[in-house]
């Protein structure tokens, strides 16, 4: 049995029974690790008793709680296969997905029992919803109530330790071909983005860590994984808002966040802001998209003793292969705009995107990734797996460049992905959705600045303006697509769109014109 699995680091918690595991500021729950340890073995033996075993997906929609935190920790000991889906997903998508993967138990809390609901007519290899609740929560649609299966759960030890190759979770993400892409992990790609991490943001023995980030994003791995080793604690708010992440800060002398720059910028901005909140603070994760440079210095000029880290991965290699280090942020200078340099075990290349050949220090190419924490496949589609791993690379679709040092400068997406608030948001998938409207002759969609948003969704679309509506097809995307995928701001122009001389649309183009001082006003619903 290898080292490289989340039940071995799981099991490094019984160090720790004494010590607070967890505080639920939604429902007041609070556990030590002996008792949260208990729980989540309970809990794997509810899985058995649903007819899962190790290799079964297990879907869970809801928002964070302490039982989603149990979720993870029990399937990732081997209990199950952790299918963790997108709260803001369509029913298209969600039914997609679901088939798919063919998950047969899902879990779902009270707000979100009625989405499955709606659609369980159309999910024949669906045979349980589970409801997460408490049982004030009993007449939204469900077969069976979590807290009752726990509550006659037998006390049980943890499952035996699953192969580090074993797949531990399938998470869906969006894909260029309109269809959400399944991205399986194995064991040791969690491990290691734990240890990673550990090396990287440098956790001190018992931090308290504010976990406001979805739960469902490999980005929520601090709120269910890197506090274990170190005996920390895990502070969970149900969903982000900024003046209650401020206040629970305060209140709950918190050490650690993990955020995305639009959380941050909301977070200062905010009408209660006062810079006392965040004193408790010792370190700020970042990522998913880039820090404006003006909002960072603002903290570390409030904050000249607070550290930073900034992330940079995807889901494909279970998030984090390089990291902007709290020392690099002292440094400051050109490395700021940087992503950092490959966490240790980390290879990366820059490669020309149509011949795979290395490019010099300093040129623009396609990023290429070595890890060991590298997705195995993506569900169902061998196509796709077979361009995206190559004699163990993993070519992640982005453009960025090399320094002499090793760090890393993003450039453009080479696969026109847009990064929304930390939501990856796929052109093509948007386009798709937009373009059946019988007046449209033309559409592209492309990421724009945005001092909220990081990038927002905008849609250039080529028809006769007087024979449709930006309200009109806001709605028409609307019906097909996530809410967060919807163009924020539109143009609807008679023109037709710059093209390359293979028939390309010249996005690049589009938007060094539309990110111009004459940009349109984004609609903000």
């Amino acid at each position: 049995m290898g080292e490289l699995n989340f039940g071995r680091i799981l099991r490094r918690a019984r160090n720790y029974v004494d010590h607070q595991a967890i505080i639920d500021l939604g429902s007041g729950y609070e556990a030590t690790y002996g008792d949260h340890l208990d729980r989540v073995a309970r809990l794997c033996g509810v899985f058995s008793q649903l007819g899962l075993g190790p290799a079964d997906r297990i879907a869970v929609l809801a928002g964070g709680s302490h039982v989603y935190v149990e979720l993870w920790q029990a399937a990732l000991a081997g209990g199950a296969v952790l299918n963790p889906l997108n709260t803001r997903l369509a029913p298209d998508e969600l039914v997609y997905i679901l088939e798919d993967s063919s998950t047969e138990v899902v879990m779902v809390d009270a707000a979100f029992a009625p989405s499955i609901a709606a659609i369980r007519d159309r999910l024949p290899k669906l045979r349980l919803v589970v409801l997460i609740g408490e049982p004030g929560d009993a007449d939204v649609p469900h077969d069976l109530a979590l807290n009752e299966l726990m509550a006659s759960a037998p006390a049980r030890e943890l499952p035996d330790e699953p192969a580090d190759d074993h797949p531990a979770v399938l998470m869906y993400t969006g894909g260029t071909t309109g269809l959400p892409k399944g991205v399986v992990l194995p064991q040791r790609a969690v491990a290691l983005v734990i240890y990673r991490m550990q090396m990287g943001a440098r956790f001190q023995p018992r931090s308290r860590y504010l976990a406001f980030m979805p739960m469902f994003h490999i980005g929520g791995i601090a709120s269910w994984g890197l506090l274990v080793p170190t005996g920390g604690t895990s502070v969970v708010l149900p969903a982000f808002e900024p003046g209650a992440v401020n206040r629970a800060i305060r209140d709950h002398q918190i050490s650690v966040i993990g955020a995305v720059p639009t959380m941050l910028a909301m977070m200062v901005q905010h009408d209660e802001f006062d810079p006392s909140m965040l004193q408790t603070l010792q370190l700020v994760m970042y990522g998913a998209a880039p820090m404006p440079p003006e909002l960072l210095d603002r903290l570390i000029t409030m904050y000249p003793d607070l550290a930073f880290y900034q992330a940079y991965g995807m889901t494909e290699c279970a998030a984090t292969v390089c990291g902007l280090e709290a020392a690099d942020h002292r440094l400051g200078g050109d490395i700021l705009r940087s992503v950092g340099r490959p966490c240790i075990g980390v290879d990366i290349e820059i490669r020309t995107p149509d011949s795979a050949q290395p490019v010099p220090i300093g040129e623009v190419g396609e990023i290429w990734i070595r890890c060991d924490s590298a997705m195995t496949e993506y569900l169902n589609k061998p196509e796709q797996t077979a361009s995206s791993l190559v004699d163990g690379w993993y070519r992640s679709g982005d453009a960025g460049r090399l320094d002499a040092a090793g760090y890393l400068f993003m450039a453009d997406r080479v696969k026109d992905m847009i990064v929304s608030g930390a939501e990856n948001v796929y052109s093509l998938e948007v386009e798709n959705a937009i373009s059946d409207h019988p007046a449209v002759r033309q559409v592209a969609v492309v990421g724009l600045p945005d001092a909220t948003w990081g990038e927002r969704v905008h849609a250039v679309v080529v028809c006769d303006p007087e024979s449709v509506t930006a309200e009109e097809l806001d709605s028409l995307a609307r019906s097909r697509i996530a809410a967060f995928k919807v163009p924020k701001s539109w143009t609807l122009q008679s023109e037709p769109l710059p093209l390359s001389a293979a028939g390309k649309v010249l996005k690049r183009a589009l938007r060094d014109e539309l990110s111009s001082p004459t940009d349109p006003v984004p609609d903000d619903r």
